[in-house]
C-alpha cells in the first residue's frame, strides 16, 4: 500500500517537502515492544532539553524542522497497532504545526526559569504523544534566560538514543540530511530475523568476544581454512563463546534484587526533573589520568557517590548496599544511525552506593565496568526485547517486569560534541537528555559531555524521589572530593 502525503504549508513557513512517496511499513519486533511498553507511570519517550542563546523564533525552528526532520520518513508516520503488533503509516495530515509548539513559562525572576522550565519538562515527561499524529514534538520557550529553550519528546518506538543524536546533528547549522536509500520492501519473518535480529547480534558478538578471548573472530575464520593446530586453537574460543554466553544468561536470570532504599519501589504517575551547571571535562580527565581510570569510571563513580550521599541525608543507612542501573549498549555501526529503530541492548551495572571513601569507590565500579567489557549480556537483553515484541503485551509485561524489579534506576552516558553547535544561528549552550524508565523503574540519570563540559541530569518519580535537586547537588561535592585527593598525591616525574 502507498499513500502520497504532501507537507502543508502553515504560517510557521513554508512546506519544503512538496510531496513524498511513503509506503505502509510493518514495525520491527523490537521497535513493537518498545511502544507497548507506555504505562501510567512511565512513558517510553525520549525527553530532552537545550538551552539556545541568543532566542530563535518560532518561524526559523518551524522551517528547520520542516527542512530536515522530514528526511526522515519515520517522522512523517503515525502509527496504527492491531492484534499482532503495529505499523507505520503515512500521516496524510502532516502539518509542521502540530509538531513545534510553543510554551510559556510562569513568570519569575531570571534565578527561578531553570526550576520553571524543569517543573514544565516533567510535565511533559507524564504527556502521552498523541497517536493520530506522528510521535514527536517540540516545544519552543522564546523567553529563557535570554533567549530560548527547546524541549524534544519522541517515543523510543521510532529510534534509540544514538540514532536521534544523528537525527539532532542534522538540524544544526550545516547539518547533512540522511543518505538516501530505496524505499524498504515488504519482508517475510525469515527476512525479519537475519537482517534485524541475527546481523546486529553476530556483529555485537564477534565484537564482544574479540575484547574477552582475544581474537576471536579470527579464530573462528580459522575454522573454515586452517591447518588442525590452529583449528583446534579456533574450536577452543568457539567454546569460550558458548560458555560466554551461558554464562551472561545465567547472570541476567539469576541477578539478585536490589538493596532496598526509598529510590525502590511502586512510582506513581508524576515525575520530578533536575539537572546542574556543566563542571569542566577538563579536570575530570585530568583526574582519571591521575589515578588511572577512564573519564567514565570517574562520572559514575560521581553518580554512586551522589545517589548514597542522598540517601544518608535521608537518613538511611547505605552500609553494604548497592543498587543496579541498567546502561544502554549500542549495537550498530555508528555509520547507520541514520537508519533510526532500535539496535542496542542493555548492561547491569551494579552501583556500590554503600562505599563512602570516594577513591575505594572509584576502583571498585573501575573493576565492575571491567567486568562488563566482553560482556554478551547486551546482546541477550536485545534478544529478548525481540522476543518479548513477538508476545501479546500481558506477557511482554510480565517478561519485562523480570527485570524492572531488580533494577532502580537507568542510566546513559553519551558523549556529545567536543564544540558547542549552532542552531539557526544560535548557540546552543547546554544539552540533555534522558532515555525513559520502564516498568516500575523510577529513576533516570543521564551524563552528557557537550561543549567542554560535562552535566549531570536527574529525572525521578514524584512519589520515590521528590525532590531530585538533593541528588544533583551531590554530584559537584562528590567530584571534588576526587579532585582533593588527586591534588594531594605526590608530583614528580613518574
Amino acid at each position: 500500500m502507498v499513500t502520497r502525503v504532501t507537507a502543508r504549508k502553515t504560517t510557521a513557513g513554508p512546506a519544503v517537502r512538496e510531496a513524498a512517496v511513503l509506503p505502509r511499513e510493518r514495525m520491527s519486533k523490537v521497535d513493537t515492544a518498545w511502544l507497548r511498553m507506555d504505562s501510567a507511570h512511565n512513558l517510553m519517550m525520549i525527553v530532552g532539553v537545550w538551552v539556545i542563546r541568543p532566542g530563535v523564533s518560532y518561524a526559523d525552528l518551524a522551517a528547520r524542522l520542516q527542512e530536515r526532520m522530514t528526511q526522515y520518513p519515520r517522522f512523517l508516520q503515525r502509527v496504527v497497532e492491531d492484534a499482532t503488533g503495529a505499523s507505520w503509516v503515512p500521516d496524510a495530515q502532516f502539518d509542521i504545526a502540530h509538531h513545534l509548539v510553543r510554551e510559556t513559562l510562569p513568570k519569575t525572576r531570571k534565578a527561578g526559569q531553570q526550576q520553571a522550565l524543569q517543573d514544565r519538562l516533567a510535565e511533559l515527561c507524564t504527556l502521552p504523544l498523541e497517536r493520530k499524529h506522528p510521535l514527536w514534538q517540540f516545544h519552543l520557550v522564546e523567553h529563557y534566560k535570554g533567549g530560548s529553550a527547546l524541549i524534544a519528546r519522541i517515543h523510543h518506538c521510532i529510534a534509540d538514543g544514538i540514532a536521534l543524536i544523528a537525527v539532532t546533528q542534522s538540524l544544526m547549522d550545516g547539518g547533512a540530511a540522511p543518505p538516501q536509500e530505496p524505499a524498504p520492501l515488504a519482508q517475510g519473518a525469515e527476512a525479519w530475523i537475519a537482517q534485524a535480529l541475527l546481523k546486529p547480534l553476530t556483529r555485537f558478538a564477534v565484537d564482544a568476544l574479540d575484547q574477552a578471548g582475544r581474537g576471536a573472530q579470527k579464530s573462528l575464520h580459522l575454522l573454515h581454512d586452517a591447518p588442525l593446530e590452529k583449528a583446534l586453537a579456533a574450536s577452543v574460543d568457539a567454546a569460550k563463546m558458548v560458555c560466554q554466553v551461558a554464562g551472561d544468561l545465567a547472570a541476567l536470570a539469576l541477578m539478585s534484587d536490589d538493596s532496598p532504599t526509598s529510590l525502590k519501589g511502586m512510582p506513581g504517575c508524576h515525575k520530578r526533573v533536575a539537572w546542574c551547571a556543566p563542571l569542566p571535562l577538563a579536570d575530570v580527565k585530568a583526574v582519571g589520568r591521575a589515578l588511572n581510570c577512564s573519564i567514565n569510571d570517574v562520572l559514575l563513580s560521581c553518580v554512586a557517590g551522589a545517589l548514597g550521599a542522598y540517601l544518608r541525608k535521608l537518613g538511611e543507612s547505605t552500609e553494604g548496599k548497592q543498587i543496579r542501573a541498567m546502561v544502554p549498549v549500542n549495537l550498530r555501526p555508528l555509520e547507520q544511525a541514520y537508519k533510526l529503530g532500535n539496535q542496542f541492548g542493555l548492561a547491569p551495572l551494579v552501583l556500590p552506593i554503600g562505599l563512602d571513601n570516594p577513591v575505594e569507590r572509584l576502583y571498585e565500579v573501575r573493576l565492575r565496568m571491567a567486568g562488563l567489557k566482553g560482556s554478551t549480556q547486551p546482546m541477550l537483553t536485545f534478544g529478548l526485547l525481540a522476543v518479548a515484541g513477538l508476545l501479546v503485551k500481558p506477557a511482554q509485561d510480565a517478561m519485562l517486569n523480570l527485570f524492572s524489579k531488580k533494577t532502580t534506576a537507568v542510566m546513559t552516558n553519551v558523549p556529545g560534541s567536543a564544540t558547542k553547535l549552532r542552531l539557526c544561528g544560535a548557540t546552543v549552550e547546554e544539552t540533555l537528555v534522558w532515555v525513559p524508565q520502564s516498568g516500575t523503574v523510577g529513576l533516570g540519570v543521564s551524563i552528557l559531555s557537550y561543549g567542554g563540559g560535562v552535566q549531570f541530569g536527574v529525572v525521578s518519580d514524584a512519589q520515590l524521589c521528590p525532590d531530585p535537586q538533593q541528588i544533583i547537588d551531590q554530584f559537584e561535592p562528590e567530584f571534588n572530593k576526587l579532585a582533593m585527593v588527586t591534588l594531594m598525591l605526590p608530583w614528580g616525574d613518574e
